[in-house]
């Protein structure tokens, strides 16, 4: 029996996957979000939370009806008291930007539900090879799952068929 794996898609996944703007990084990003999506997260158990479906649901968010109409048959996570402990402490611990509807509310969610993966296109505080040693410290010294942090493009992976 195959146990599928779980990825918590991260709202700059989302984003990308409906971007139009033609520089490099844009363009790099949006391709590569399609061929995950569309190649490989039916094979994950591909969930999302509340945060994701509030910040794209903000009137300022680009293509929000699109977005939430993209995601709208994911599994949502909740988000629990202990998730909201976690939050605090990864931003007293100086792990995350001390916003608490952000990416500390994304790590502890996909940390707290045990996600195989945590994907996103946020390089700067999520998937960042710097932080993650910090990441799987103190995700270690409270207890908690580590996810593996990757952007779409590491998720999909090279095909190992010639």
């Amino acid at each position: 029996m195959h146990i599928r794996e779980k990825v918590y898609i991260e709202t700059s996944v989302i984003g990308a996957y409906f971007d139009d703007r033609e520089d490099i990084g844009s363009a790099f990003q949006h391709l590569w979000t399609h061929r995950c999506w569309n190649e490989l997260l039916a094979e994950y158990d591909s969930v999302i939370s509340q945060a994701v479906l509030d910040e794209l649901g903000n009137p300022d968010y680009p293509n929000s009806k699109k977005a939430i109409d993209l995601v709208s048959n994911l599994q949502k996570v909740p988000i629990e008291e202990e998730v909201k402990r976690i939050v605090r402490i990864y931003i007293a611990n100086k792990l995350m930007p001390s916003d608490t509807v952000g990416d500390a509310l994304h790590l502890a969610l996909a940390s707290f539900h045990k996600c195989d993966y945590l994907l996103t296109w946020n390089c700067s505080h999520i998937a960042n090879p710097n932080k993650f040693k910090q990441i799987r410290l103190l995700n270690s010294e409270i207890g908690l799952y580590v996810p593996i942090l990757v952007t779409p493009n590491q998720l999909l992976g090279g095909s190992d068929e010639k």
